[in-house]
């Protein structure tokens, strides 16, 4: 018994650890990602109902989104290379 939870135990630190380096930065950045997303889906979801004025405010907020995905983007590329060299 006691061997089978030692073989166990090495079996699943060596798989973990062989997933990737980064894997939990990687999780962060995937995340961060899809919520990004669901930001900009409502603030596109908002173009349809503001005021002039207000518009100007969501476009705003739309470039600062676009920038932030671009930018997540970049880090989730930079881990991959990282980690395939």
């Amino acid at each position: 018994m006691l061997l089978r939870v030692l073989i166990l135990y090495i079996m699943l630190t060596f798989s973990t650890y062989a997933l990737h380096l980064n894997t939990f930065a990687v999780f962060e950045l995937k995340e961060q990602l899809q919520m990004l997303y669901i930001n900009m889906w409502e603030l596109l979801t908002q173009l349809q109902y503001v005021t002039p004025d207000q518009r100007l405010v969501v476009y705003a907020e739309i470039e600062h989104i676009k920038q932030q995905i671009i930018d997540t983007i970049d880090l989730l590329k930079q881990h991959d290379t990282h980690e395939h060299e």
